[in-house]
């Protein structure tokens, strides 16, 4: 079966690779490093695959992907940097999704305290440049809900294609999510490790960004689909949104 953001993935992989001398497994808890199901008609049943991911480094709690695939759709790349609450360090997001009706694609350095100009000030400077020069070439996504917008910066790079094109995906969404990493990846390089009341307000931000997405997880109306809502459940808590679980093994 051909997926087509394996090369996303595999640009991150090696990135994160070079990039984090002390790159590690991250624990993937059992029953979510691979799921399989069929979906279609029972004349032309169709197989989807959900596999998963993660490492962690110094300022990274968690860098996970989550990949579904199916031929011809749905395809789906989920690529998320859960930052180390004692870095001042936004989140990675990546949401490269092909559906029946076309590309949904997002790209962002999304901000733990939006409000906070010594959290925000350092990232959007620099990625700025980097989101002005690849909306030019992509058509703009549409609104996204006001609750959502604390949760995403002034980067945040959404567009929609159609399943036809290809132009734009080799020519800007690739080399725009490499970008969005690779300054991902700067910062984390330079990040210091923060006082402990400044950790505990990153920590605050981090939860209420957590929680949000675990209640909005737009994947999880297709995972209920294909694996049934108690799995789907545990997946999005215990492995995509699990910054609660982790607090509690520290505990």
């Amino acid at each position: 079966m051909t997926w087509l953001w394996q090369p996303y993935l595999d640009h991150a992989q090696q990135r994160l690779q070079a990039r984090l001398p002390d790159l590690r497994p991250y624990p993937i808890p059992e029953g979510f490093g691979e799921r399989r199901a069929e979906t279609g008609s029972k004349a032309r049943p169709i197989q989807v695959v959900t596999r998963s991911w993660a490492v962690q480094a110094r300022g990274i709690r968690q860098a996970r992907a989550a990949c579904v695939a199916a031929d011809p759709v749905p395809q789906v790349l989920n690529f998320v940097i859960n930052p180390d609450h004692h870095y001042d360090l936004p989140f990675f997001g990546a949401d490269l999704v092909t559906l029946p009706g076309g590309h949904l694609l997002a790209l962002d350095l999304q901000p733990v305290l939006k409000q906070d100009d010594g959290h925000t000030a350092p990232v959007w400077g620099r990625l700025e440049p980097i989101f002005q020069r690849w909306r030019r070439l992509l058509p703009d996504g549409g609104p996204i809900p006001t609750e959502a917008q604390p949760y995403f910066s002034d980067g945040f790079l959404w567009t929609r294609l159609p399943l036809s094109e290809t132009t734009l995906l080799e020519a800007a969404v690739f080399p725009a999510f490499q970008e969005y990493l690779e300054l991902y990846l700067d910062l984390v390089a330079a990040a210091a490790p923060v006082p402990s009341a400044r950790a505990r307000q990153l920590l605050a931000g981090q939860r209420r960004y957590t929680d949000y997405r675990a209640e909005k997880d737009p994947a999880r109306g297709m995972l209920s689909r294909f694996y049934g809502a108690e799995w789907t459940e545990a997946y999005i808590h215990g492995f995509l949104f699990d910054l609660p679980r982790s607090l509690e093994a520290l505990s």
